[in-house]
């Protein structure tokens, strides 16, 4: 996982770096645009002062002559020639490309060249100047050189920027964040946040007070249903069954009447098992449990298993032990003892007569592993109220339950089926 600033500042730079580098030929053609104007212009005044110059000499005719062969021999980019009237009739700029032919290594260079009509003692010559202009390569070389620089000086200004902006800016998201990760459901207490100056920040904390109050009322109400429901449907569940067993030890009952009523008694154990059952799975995930506890889970299996101890040897089940002592975990004690009754009581009930159970425990996994002779539905099998096997004893929350209890430790539950053997394993 990556901070919110990395996940914004890199696709800013990559933008900049796409732009700065689109920007280089931009550069390019502009620079050598202006170049280009600002040498046609200077060409311009190079003509339109030796016009004035020649003008300016008075000279006869044969020394004007012999002045522009002379001017022609010693400047070689510009050439003055005699022309008829109205050969030219406006100015020609454009840019040709030569080599130089009097050095030791000809070299091409550029040249921006203005063909124009001159006029000395009112006769028309046409006047041809060339200027030459920067090299391409050590332009394009020198702006990409000043784009590169600017980049990584945009670059370490914005890191440098976001490091420190981000420690004011952000200062009241962190302190709102701090303030949620200590809050508790249970404690129903409310969170007073600070207030900020930032109206997105402002907006959040209204809707999580908000939220949070809206939650402590619903809380509330469930926790309260849940403590009512426990103690309204216990009690005529307690007395239907105490009146059943008076029923039951009743000398006048006909075998048909026994038979209804052991009936309805079972009914009504396994009624008051699932209420029971579903009350704890609300308690579980209404949060209402502390799980702060250091639980020594070796002796809580073995206290489990000298409980059930009768239940294995009723079956003739062999029991094969691995448990490893001094195994400390953090959670309820309660909801711990739950879970491995249930994984137990479950092994047992769906191991024939005569199988085995295998029960293992390291510090980082607890397993329970009965025989059996198919594989379960994993999609089903933690599901409240599904039917795996044929027997009605069970309230089909069982499983259920110890997915939750797994859940509010924060452990893992798995099912596989290896060996013949079905394995129940947590994961701590």
């Amino acid at each position: 996982m990556k901070p919110l600033l990395s996940k914004t500042t890199k696709p800013f730079i990559i933008y900049v770096l796409i732009i700065l580098v689109i920007s280089i030929p931009v550069y390019y053609f502009a620079v050598d645009t202006i170049w280009k104007s600002e040498l046609d212009e200077h060409n311009t005044t190079i003509a339109e002062k030796t016009a004035y110059q020649f003008n300016n000499l008075k000279l006869s005719d044969k020394e004007l002559e012999k002045s522009i062969r002379l001017w022609n021999q010693i400047q070689p980019a510009t050439d003055i020639e005699r022309i008829p009237f109205n050969y030219l009739k406006k100015d020609q700029f454009f840019t040709v490309e030569k080599q130089k032919t009097f050095m030791s290594k000809p070299e091409t260079e550029r040249y921006r060249c203005l063909k124009k009509v001159i006029y000395i003692h009112h006769v028309p010559y046409l006047f041809t100047v060339e200027t030459n202009i920067e090299e391409s390569q050590e332009t394009v070389a020198a702006i990409a050189a000043i784009t590169i620089f600017f980049f990584i000086l945009i670059v370490a200004g914005l890191l440098f920027l976001n490091k420190k902006l981000s420690t004011s800016i952000w200062k009241p998201f962190r302190n709102t964040l701090d303030k949620l990760k200590t809050f508790n459901l249970n404690s129903q207490t409310r969170i007073e946040f600070g207030t900020t100056d930032i109206t997105e920040f402002e907006e959040l904390n209204r809707s999580l007070t908000q939220l949070m109050e809206h939650t402590i009322s619903v809380f509330r109400t469930q926790k309260e249903f849940t403590e009512n429901a426990s103690h309204e449907l216990q009690t005529p569940l307690a007395i239907l069954k105490n009146k059943l067993d008076i029923l039951l030890q009743t000398e006048h009952l006909t075998d048909q009447q026994y038979q209804i009523a052991e009936e309805m008694n079972r009914a009504l154990t396994r009624s008051s098992r699932i209420n029971k059952n579903l009350l704890l799975l609300a308690k579980i995930e209404n949060n209402q449990f502390d799980n702060s506890e250091t639980i020594l889970f070796d002796e809580l299996l073995f206290q489990s298993m000298e409980v059930l101890q009768e239940h294995f040897e009723q079956k003739k089940i062999l029991v094969s032990t691995h448990i490893l002592p001094d195994i400390k975990v953090r959670g309820n004690t309660g909801l711990t003892e739950v879970l491995i009754n249930n994984l137990l009581l479950n092994a047992i009930r769906h191991t024939s007569s005569g199988g085995s159970i295998a029960v293992n425990l390291t510090d980082s996994r607890f397993e329970v592993a009965n025989s059996g002779t198919e594989k379960l539905n994993g999609d089903m099998l933690f599901k409240r109220f599904s039917k795996l096997s044929t027997d009605t004893n069970g309230s089909g929350l069982g499983l259920a339950i110890i997915n939750e209890i797994g859940k509010f430790h924060y452990w893992k539950i798995e099912y596989r089926f290896e060996n013949n053997s079905h394995v129940f394993s947590v994961a701590f």
